[in-house]
Order: C-alpha cells, then sequence, then structure tokens
C-alpha cells in the first residue's frame, strides 16, 4: 500500500490552512493491530448512533484484510484514523478498485475514479481533514474523482444513509447519523447516485393483479420456480452470480464478481440461506433469474451486543435454525438481460417475491420485509415496489466529486 505525505511515525499532519483545527493528525493504518482500531472506532462512533445495530468484529476486521477478502485481488486501499490530543476521533477508508476502472465511465465508475469509504468523524473539522487525507492519497495514486462513502466493495455497503435514521437497518445495511451529509457536502461533494430500499407488510397477500400474473406464470409449463438447494450449494452459487454479472452488467456502479469472489460470497452466505426463502426461475429448464432473501441477521446482533463470546454464538446459532418473526430483506435479484423488459421478466419478479412472502409469513411468522438496494432511475425495479403496494423506507447517497 501507498504511504504518500506522510511525517516520520506514520503521522500526517494538517496545517491551519487546511482545516480549522490544526491539531488534528491523521495516523495511517498498515497492520493487524491497527486494522483492529480502525474496527474498533468505527463500532464506538456507531454506539452512539439511534438504533444502530452492533456488527460482529471478526466479519468487520476481516472486510478489511487484504488476505481475507477477495476484493483485494483487485483492489488496493489505505486506512486512516484521525487523532486530537491522543485521542482517536475520526476515520476513512481510501481505495481503488482495479475493475471499477475499467467499466464504463457512463456507469458510474470508469478511469480516473477512486473511493472514500468507513467514514466516521467527531465533528466538521475531523471530517474535513479525513476526506482531504483520503482524496490525497487517491491523487498521489493517479486518480481524478472520488465517489462515496463505499465501505468498501460496491457489493457491501455503497452509500450514506440520509433518510430512515428512525429504525434500525437490517443486516448489510449501513446506519448514519444525519448531520454526515451536510459535512461530505460541506466538502464541496455532490450526489451522484440515490439508493431505496422499500418496507412491505408481508403478512398480507399481494394486490389481486398481481396474484392474477403469479397464476397465470403457474400455468406456464415453461416456467419453474423452485427453491434453491443447498446440497448442491456450489453449483448454486454459481449459477445465481452468473445471472447477476449479466443482469446488472448495464446497471450504474457495476462491478462484477470475480470467480474467487463468487466461492467467498457462497461460503459467506451459506449460514444464513433458508432454501424456502430463495428462488431461482428457470424457463425451459435453464436458471434465468434469482431472488435471495435473508432473515435480518442484525435482531440477533442486536441482542448480542455484536460479540459472539462467551455465549452470544450460542443465541446466534438457535436463532440462524429457527428465525421466528423476523424481518427479511432482499437484498439482490437479478433477470437476464435478454428477458429484461419483457412481461415475462416482471412475471418471474412477482412468482419469486410472491412464494417467498408466503413461505416466510407461514413459515416463519414474519410481517415485514425490505427490498433494496434500488436504484433511484431503476424503473423496472420501481414498479415492482410500487404493484406489490410497498413504500420507500430508507434512502443512501452515494457522493462524488472532483479531483483537482
Amino acid at each position: 500500500m501507498a504511504n504518500q505525505g506522510q511525517k516520520p511515525g506514520n503521522q500526517y499532519q494538517y496545517g491551519a490552512s487546511r482545516v480549522t483545527d490544526a491539531q488534528i493528525s491523521i495516523e495511517t493504518i498498515n497492520d493487524k493491530r491497527g486494522r483492529a482500531r480502525f474496527v474498533d472506532l468505527g463500532r464506538d462512533f456507531a454506539s452512539r448512533v439511534k438504533h444502530s445495530v452492533p456488527q460482529l468484529r471478526s466479519e468487520r476486521i476481516e472486510l478489511i484484510t487484504p488476505e481475507k477478502n477477495p476484493f483485494f485481488e483487485h483492489a488496493r486501499a489505505e486506512l486512516f484514523i484521525a487523532h486530537r490530543g491522543g485521542k482517536p476521533v475520526g476515520r476513512i477508508s481510501a481505495h481503488i478498485d482495479e475493475l471499477a476502472l475499467k467499466m464504463p465511465a457512463e456507469q458510474g465508475f470508469g478511469p480516473g475514479t477512486g473511493m472514500f469509504g468507513y467514514f466516521d468523524a467527531e465533528d466538521e473539522a475531523v471530517a474535513s481533514a479525513l476526506l482531504e487525507r483520503a482524496e490525497d492519497w487517491l491523487k498521489n495514486e493517479g486518480m481524478t474523482r472520488v465517489l462515496g462513502p463505499i465501505s468498501m466493495a460496491m457489493w457491501e455497503e455503497p452509500g450514506l444513509l440520509t433518510k430512515g435514521q428512525d429504525h434500525s437497518p437490517m443486516l448489510m445495511m449501513g446506519h448514519h447519523p444525519s448531520h454526515y451529509e451536510a459535512w461530505i457536502t460541506g466538502a464541496g461533494y455532490r450526489p451522484a447516485k440515490t439508493l431505496y430500499t422499500y418496507d412491505l407488510d408481508i403478512s398480507q397477500e399481494f394486490p389481486p393483479i398481481i396474484q392474477r400474473i403469479v397464476k397465470s406464470g403457474e400455468r406456464n409449463k415453461r416456467i419453474t420456480v423452485r427453491q434453491v438447494n443447498k446440497k448442491r450449494w456450489d453449483e448454486e452459487v454459481e449459477a445465481i452470480l452468473g445471472i447477476l454479472n449479466d443482469a446488472w452488467s448495464d446497471n450504474w456502479g457495476f462491478v462484477p464478481f470475480t470467480p474467487h469472489e463468487v466461492e467467498h460470497a457462497g461460503k459467506q452466505l451459506k449460514p444464513v440461506i433458508h432454501e424456502e426463502l430463495n428462488m431461482i426461475a428457470e424457463v425451459d429448464g435453464r436458471p434465468v433469474a434469482f431472488m435471495l432473501t435473508f432473515p435480518d441477521l442484525n435482531e440477533p446482533l442486536a441482542d448480542i451486543k455484536g460479540k459472539l463470546l462467551p455465549f452470544g454464538w450460542i443465541k446466534m446459532l438457535r436463532w440462524l435454525r429457527n428465525p421466528k418473526g423476523a424481518g427479511m430483506r432482499v437484498p439482490l435479484m437479478g433477470v437476464l438481460k435478454e428477458l429484461q423488459n419483457s412481461r415475462m421478466a416482471s412475471q418471474l419478479a412477482f412468482m419469486m417475491i410472491s412464494a417467498i412472502r408466503k413461505q416466510a409469513h407461514e413459515k416463519f411468522g414474519s410481517v415485514r420485509g425490505e427490498v433494496g438496494w434500488v436504484l433511484e432511475d431503476n424503473q423496472g425495479m420501481i414498479a415492482i415496489a410500487d404493484a406489490i403496494e410497498s413504500s420507500i423506507n430508507r434512502e443512501y447517497v452515494i457522493f462524488e466529486k472532483p479531483l483537482a
């Protein structure tokens, strides 16, 4: 990892001309102990935010450890902690994804686009110092534009929460205090893209028109909607992420999964997979669409305060086996491009979500679901969300700024 512009002792000192508080120093993190401090600082900030849910410390450390996260096979990053008077007062990451650099510029990334993420700050002066430090590193690495916050891959936690601080987030969703938005825009950033999540009551049947569309699909002998099969999980993951890479390839912010990332994602997801809640749609025996649904793991995480030891792991395992009454999140779905913009594409989506809704409510007693993220200009998904009478409950904004 590059270590540009530092003074001895891994400290980067800002002058009074750059930020309002010349006592702020920035430490570059590049070892195992430092990564643990970086994660613990983030957990400390999260604990101060109402409705935040503590995440597993070990998983957070793994996400920023190059040897454990295949994202780093095509990306490089630098981590920073801000100090004032010897006290840690903020953190940020700066990172560059080589695959994102190869994507068309009109899809969000493209040549010269770096990212910042894992953003937390005690006050606006700290925020300004951290953002400038991340920008300096990116400029030294040849970047001309920055997007953020994205922590750390686009598939993990993209965007800053700007609406929805009044309730807890579901699994794999960021939760940020409202004042961060003003600090980021005050540093010269402007919105690049807004992402929505939709809330819906899954204890009720979908509207009659949706039920008719579903029944019509069930009568079509070419169509099969089936549950995933964990006994051949590796094959299922390969099929699902193959559809995903095709279905999302023209979307804003898309970066393809590599084979190693597919394998890694399969291992990470398997413990939270209930076959009844995850569907693959086939046409003439060929997988063409999928929909993944996860019980809201944040519910037991809040109960054990994000700690598996000494007895948190027992509660977690019990909950995972039978997540009764859990909220359900649909984080990913996709239909092959060749079927997109067709009547069959929306029919397959309604068939999968209808089957999942029924299983979630009847088997697990769930009453609430969330669908997202959905890009603000994804008219197809927005139409589906409207048709099932869901409503936007959270908004995340990804900001951008040119690097002079």
